[in-house]
């Protein structure tokens, strides 16, 4: 089953130097856009992460520091990006929790100015977690039937989580669930809001869920000491503790989010 497009959507994956958000850096992005009369734009970069690539990343992803020191920073090919992605929404494979957030961290780091936020989210990981509980490997022999060679390269990855994506739809267009907050469970159908609906793992106000909403539109901490306390509450009270997030390892849109509410504030 195809998707039901109201705006152009891209599959990405990223090959980076680690796994942490606000410190990590890309090595390789693929991005695969699908125009909404169904045609294809692939576009597969290789960037300099201004930092030694770990061994052990180098292991699972292939890329090594000599394969990229002659390549582009994020910065020089950052606005070409963030313009082949304008008004597109947006799909990946654990990239709610991963590829987006780190991706908007190298974008606000280049100085350019995308909202993400804007945009629908969908995790096809999220999708066969709950369907089936596996890895991509196992999800695209599950549901494609075929082995995935060249796993952990870029562009294989993400051409494979566009392709469990059309699989997922045609094997649980009957399927009923229960969205995130509990309600009246509904269809999984062709539809990128009702995917992005059913593949977000809760209600993030960033993007790695330090701050979230209550059941009451309310953001409140999802960490440490205040844990379920409503930011503002906080910010009035513990007038410290956004200076100390501010200069603690947070991810920059984290601190943008909190600068947003404590401005908002006065």
């Amino acid at each position: 089953m195809k998707l039901n497009l109201k705006n152009p959507i891209i599959f990405l994956d990223l090959e980076t130097t680690g796994i942490n958000i606000a410190s990590d850096r890309i090595v390789e992005i693929a991005l695969l856009k699908i125009h909404l009369d169904g045609s294809e734009e692939e576009k597969v970069l290789r960037i300099n992460p201004e930092m030694p690539i770990p061994e052990r990343s180098t292991q699972i992803h292939g890329i090594s520091d000599e394969d990229v020191k002659d390549a582009p920073v994020f910065r020089e090919v950052a606005r070409t990006l963030a313009k082949f992605m304008e008004g597109c929404d947006l799909a990946g494979f654990n990239s709610n929790r991963f590829d987006i957030p780190l991706l908007a961290e190298e974008f606000l780091r280049a100085d350019v100015d995308i909202d993400f936020k804007k945009r629908k989210f969908i995790d096809v990981q999220a999708i066969f977690h709950k369907m089936e509980k596996r890895t991509l490997t196992a999800a695209y022999k599950l549901y494609c039937n075929r082995e995935l060679v060249d796993a952990h390269s870029a562009i294989a990855d993400t051409r494979a989580t566009y392709e469990v994506l059309q699989a997922q739809l045609d094997l649980y267009r009957e399927t009923e669930f229960e969205d995130n907050m509990g309600r009246k469970s509904i269809p999984i159908v062709n539809e990128v809001e009702k995917l992005s609906e059913f593949s977000a793992y809760d209600r993030n106000v960033d993007y790695v869920g330090r701050i979230v909403l209550d059941e009451n539109g309310v953001e409140i901490f999802n960490f440490g000491k205040n844990k379920g306390m409503p930011v503002e509450k906080v910010l009035r009270e513990q007038p410290g503790y956004y200076s100390w997030m501010l200069n603690g390892d947070f991810p920059l849109y984290t601190k943008r989010v909190l600068t947003q509410i404590k401005l908002r504030m006065k």
